[in-house]
């Protein structure tokens, strides 16, 4: 029998920590995740030949993801994508393939491209725990690494980030005004190639309770849900054979849909009419009807009226058809009858964008953080510089989120006071006390090495509602919701100003400069 030794020179693996059996399987199964870290923008590696010909590729860096402003509006963000975020860092190398094609665009040295070929995360990372509440300009991921390590690992990260957040933020969106009628995520048909598998697990975090895609029910083991299209109507061109050789292949799944060709006068008489001669006879239950056209609220109605009249007071009321927050809104005022909702187009392919970012905020140097930061016209497109950490403050009376601040990582937040001053209107000051205070960061990877115990989706969709419910009523609201407070610390403030007076000084002599060799 082989040794494990063996089988690792076999198999080309070269890590000297893997010593028994268990690790070698764990390794093997590591390698036969895809690959991805070609999926990055082609002058992430452009720059990296840079940092690598001028002796740099060994320098530290921090930087940190964050958003500049909430989608759709709204007053809040749902964190979405850092389980896959850990899955790419954990799985992150190039193979030869990959180097092959590298070679091939004609644009990297063989130095640079041999350094590749062995190269792996060996960093650290911290990050705001998916499923949390999160704001604008607070660093939601931080990663500490060398500059190539960091540099490419932005594109993916930010895809990752940028759609879980929109998803579960779009999908919250939606269950918060469907309030106590669940919601099901029907959007795998209107996402985008593989990544709706993704997609549908961020909108179980958002707070969808089933999905109808299959294959992101078996990944993750989350609940799934659907019955029937319009084509199985059509196919049997009548609603009662359809509804009937439905029920007579899946008896305790019978949700029927009522709308093909008329909701009122065919459909649902046609399923009362199945339910009558085959479920009931046989000890099975009409469970719902759906409906995805026409006027909802007032179809609803009519087919609520038509069940209770002939005896299916508990058969349900499932509306579809391009439903977002503000439909079902209208929708209730409009007293519909509707017992559950599957959402589908706003939920993996909402009409809006998360603006997510990943810039570079300090470089050790000589032993010590020095801070970097990147200054625009376009103010909000200024950054907050160095190595920072993010404090959540609650109120012990209520269990509310007063405001987070951004801090100094050397910072320690005071647990009886503090003061929190708006980073861009300085006379808007709040001073917090009788609050318990959390920091939201906490490590992922230290030295390359994963020390975060990734929760179920499940678990990360309870944990998401548990924090929602601390966001005050007028943060949610979806209509010019109340801001929440992020604000920047004192001595980060400090720093910050020091950086722009230090910039527009340089700047100063710049013009000077031009001007006399002019």
């Amino acid at each position: 029998m082989k040794t494990v030794e063996e089988i690792k020179q076999w198999l080309g693996i070269i890590n000297p920590e893997i010593t028994t059996w268990e690790q070698l399987k764990e390794e093997i199964e590591h390698q036969q995740k895809p690959n991805l870290a070609l999926l990055t923008d082609f002058y992430e590696f452009t720059m990296s030949q840079t940092f690598f010909l001028a002796g740099d590729q060994n320098k530290v860096v921090y930087f940190d993801v964050f958003f500049r402003s909430n989608p759709f509006e709204g007053g809040y963000t749902i964190h979405g994508g850092l389980k896959e975020i850990i899955e790419f860092v954990q799985n992150f190398h190039y193979t030869k393939a990959d180097i092959d094609y590298l070679r091939s665009t004609g644009q990297f040295q063989e130095e640079f491209l041999t350094y590749l070929q062995d190269l792996r995360f060996h960093g650290d990372m911290w990050a705001i725990k998916e499923g949390t509440p999160i704001f604008p300009n607070e660093p939601v991921i931080t990663v500490r690494a060398n500059i190539i390590e960091a540099q490419l690992l932005e594109s993916l990260m930010l895809a990752y980030f940028n759609q879980g957040s929109l998803i579960a933020t779009s999908t919250k969106r939606i269950t918060t005004s469907a309030g106590t009628i669940p919601v099901s995520d029907f959007g795998l048909r209107r996402g985008h190639g593989e990544g709706v598998i993704h997609g549908s697990r961020y909108a179980m975090i958002g707070g969808a309770k089933s999905t109808s895609n299959t294959l992101t029910g078996k990944l993750e083991n989350v609940p799934v849900s659907g019955t029937m299209a319009h084509d199985l109507i059509q196919f049997y061109g009548n609603d009662y054979d359809a509804f009937l050789a439905y029920a007579k292949a899946n008896p305790n799944n019978c949700v029927f849909l009522v709308d093909t060709f008329d909701t009122l006068r065919k459909g649902v008489p046609a399923a009362i009419q199945v339910a009558r001669d085959y479920l009931l006879p046989n000890g099975y239950a009409l469970k719902g009807v759906r409906i995805d056209s026409g006027d909802l609220a007032y179809l609803s109605k009519e087919t609520r009226k038509q069940l209770d009249e002939a005896g299916f007071s508990s058969t349900k009321i499932f509306l579809t058809n391009g439903l977002d927050e503000e439909k079902i809104d209208s929708l209730k005022q409009q007293g519909a009858s509707m017992d559950a909702i599957g959402a589908g187009d706003n939920v993996l392919a909402p009409k809006e964008r998360m603006n997510g970012v990943y810039k570079l905020v300090a470089v050790e140097e000589d032993g010590h953080i020095s801070p970097r930061i990147k200054i625009s016209n376009d103010t909000i497109k200024t950054t907050n510089p160095g190595y920072k950490r993010v404090y959540r403050f609650y109120d012990k009376k209520t269990g509310y989120a007063k405001g987070d601040v951004v801090a100094l990582a050397e910072e320690v937040i005071p647990q009886d006071h503090y003061r929190l001053i708006s980073p861009t209107e300085e006379w808007k000051i709040t001073d917090l006390r009788d609050y318990h205070v959390q920091e939201l960061q906490v490590p992922i990877f230290q030295g390359g090495k994963l020390v975060y115990k990734v929760p179920s989706t499940l678990e990360t969709a309870a944990y998401a509602e548990e924090q929602f419910q601390t966001l005050y009523p007028e943060i949610k609201r979806r209509i010019k919701p109340h801001g929440y407070y992020v604000d920047l610390s004192e001595k980060l403030l400090k720093l910050k100003k020091e950086l722009l007076k230090e910039y527009q000084e340089d700047s100063f002599k710049e013009k000077k400069i031009g001007q006399y060799h002019a």
